[in-house]
């Protein structure tokens, strides 16, 4: 009898009949496990026992201490924050309904007054970035309208008031000559800027996360810092999102992948109170 026939003989015993059935249970068992994932409500429980920032969830433990944690603000400018920016058609709504702009400002007031250091990974587009030969939806959008729009990198001529500018209610907290505004990302993520640098040389390795926009540029921040071994925590209604009719709700979207990747996902309520319990 050759080695085939072999295999084939214990697998058709009694042990091979126990063996299959104990297969079909597992797989049984996973499929319904993957059923209440689906449903959504057992999420939640499978990933983090006893739900999001719950008390005896993981996330809850998040200590903030400005000796190693700082404040970043992403893309605080009026063309998504102002109602006269050119986004404001997709992500007014959403900026109203999470009083996103009072919410930024009272992190920013929290910070300074707890001696955080506050960190601004702005947004700008450049005459040359139009010679861009291909990009994504939000990408064309923005080069199409000019988004964040500067005429020079090098000149302040005409900045001021225009959409690249910071929201005049932010200026006295960016402007105060102690917050570092690092050089500009140019499609979503800090991987093309010095953030990390920056945030490095100052010993930090925690980051309170919020701005604009929560699916685009709030997410890919959190991912690449996430990746660089920070400990990220978003400020979920201090940020928003665009809707639009066909590509969705970015807001929705991204506080699914917010509890998913983040190390915490907070009001800023609890923001606040966590950044003076040090």
């Amino acid at each position: 009898m050759n080695q085939d026939s072999n295999l084939n003989s214990v697998e058709s015993g009694p042990q091979a009949v126990k063996e299959q059935l104990s297969r079909r249970s597992f797989l049984k068992a996973g499929i319904v496990a993957g059923a209440g994932v689906a449903a959504g409500a057992g999420a939640t429980t499978l990933i983090r026992g006893k739900g999001v920032n719950g008390p005896d969830s993981p996330l809850s433990n998040v200590v903030l201490d400005r000796k190693d944690a700082a404040l970043v603000i992403i893309d605080p400018q009026n063309d998504v924050l102002s109602e006269r920016g050119v986004s404001w058609g997709l992500v007014g709504a959403s900026v109203r309904e999470n009083h996103t702009v009072e919410n930024i400002g009272r992190l920013f007031r929290a910070a300074k007054e707890q001696d955080y250091d506050v960190f601004i990974s702005p947004h700008y587009l450049y005459p040359t970035d139009q010679a861009w030969q291909y990009g994504g939806a939000v990408e064309k959008l923005m080069l199409e309208g000019r988004e964040f729009y500067r005429p020079d990198p090098l000149s302040l001529a005409g900045f001021t008031g225009s959409g690249a500018d910071w929201l005049d209610a932010f200026k006295p907290f960016i402007q105060d000559g102690k917050t570092v505004v690092v050089s500009p990302h140019k499609v979503y993520s800090p991987q093309c800027n010095d953030l990390v640098l920056q945030l490095r040389k100052r010993r930090i390795n925690k980051v309170i996360l919020a701005g604009m926009m929560a699916n685009l540029c709030v997410e890919s921040h959190l991912r690449e810092l996430l990746e660089q071994g920070f400990e990220v925590t978003v400020v979920k209604d201090a940020t928003a999102a665009p809707r639009h009719p066909r590509l969705g709700d970015g807001y929705t979207a991204a506080v699914i992948n917010f509890g998913f990747l983040a190390n915490a996902v907070l009001m800023t309520d609890e923001a606040v109170r966590a950044m003076g319990q040090h």
